[in-house]
């Protein structure tokens, strides 16, 4: 028989953080850090969505005798390793079952496990992981775009601290305000356009103000201050935080030629340097 395999990418959150909890736009990225899950016998121990994910399939498709094997990247680093692996899980027992669904199929079911597990989520994760490149989407996948951008001259650096996505989404709620929203909003939509053309200096301004909006509402840390001003003051074009704040890792825009300078001065500031690329 042959081995059933699935693999999954990680996630990097562009621009639209917070927002994207609120029905917001958000842009997000795939990244080459996957997941892969195996149909075995040596079984992983099961995950909270792994659970989730095999209870809400058997209500609807019936039991699933096999166990999977989950291998693939740290957790540790905020990149979106529970999408992956709900998304990848989600794949591998629908293949046992004979059953092709369509990409928003996929990601449906698999919004619905995180909302299961989390209680709340905008499933911009979910949605990279599935569709893959660079995705404009809107909360619960209303609106979901693979923008035309094959390549993306980021660079990212880790903080050196895990971040709780919940956590922090519920701890600024009261901070969340509609001109927060509408600001987000505003830069989002300017930067799926400038990011399509390939405007890397303009949309790296605009990573500055949507970094800016992140401090109003409390989310950026000391650390990720320190990682990103390094990056500024060493040429990129725009740096910012990455998703819920907090911790994990921040990301800046950088043109060829100071992506090395980059590089070095987020690790003497401390940070972690990670080798990303889009996945495709």
């Amino acid at each position: 028989m042959r081995k059933i395999s699935f693999n999954a990418p990680g996630k990097l959150l562009l621009l639209g953080d917070h927002a994207a909890v609120y029905g917001k736009p958000c842009l997000v990225a795939a990244i080459n850090k996957f997941v892969t899950v195996t149909v075995s016998d040596n079984l992983t121990k099961e995950s909270a969505f792994v659970a989730a994910a095999k209870k809400l399939f058997e209500q609807k498709y019936g039991p699933v005798k096999s166990g999977f094997k989950i291998t693939g990247f740290d957790s540790r680093y905020g990149l979106g390793s529970s999408a992956a692996v709900t998304v990848a899980v989600a794949k591998t027992m629908f293949k046992l079952k004979g059953i092709k669904p369509t990409n928003k199929q996929l990601f449906d079911f698999c919004y619905r496990v995180v909302l299961n597990v989390q209680g709340l989520g905008s499933g911009f994760d979910l949605a990279a992981t599935v569709w893959r490149g660079v995705i404009y989407f809107v909360t619960g996948g209303k609106k979901i775009y693979r923008l035309p951008i094959e390549q993306l001259p980021l660079v990212v650096g880790y903080s050196g601290v895990k971040a709780d996505t919940v956590t922090m989404v519920k701890k600024v709620a009261a901070r969340i305000t509609p001109g927060f929203l509408n600001r987000s909003t505003k830069i989002v939509n300017q930067a799926k356009i400038l990011l399509g053309q390939k405007n890397w200096p303009v949309a790296g301004e605009l990573m500055n103000q949507n970094q800016k909006l992140l401090k109003q509402i409390g989310v950026s840390t000391p650390k990720l201050d320190k990682l990103i001003n390094a990056s500024l003051e060493a040429g990129a074009y725009g740096a910012k935080l990455s998703g819920a704040g907090g911790g994990d890792c921040m990301i800046a825009l950088v043109a060829a030629n100071r992506r090395q300078v980059v590089e070095q001065v987020i690790a003497r500031a401390g940070g972690q340097v990670l080798k990303i690329r889009l996945a495709l």
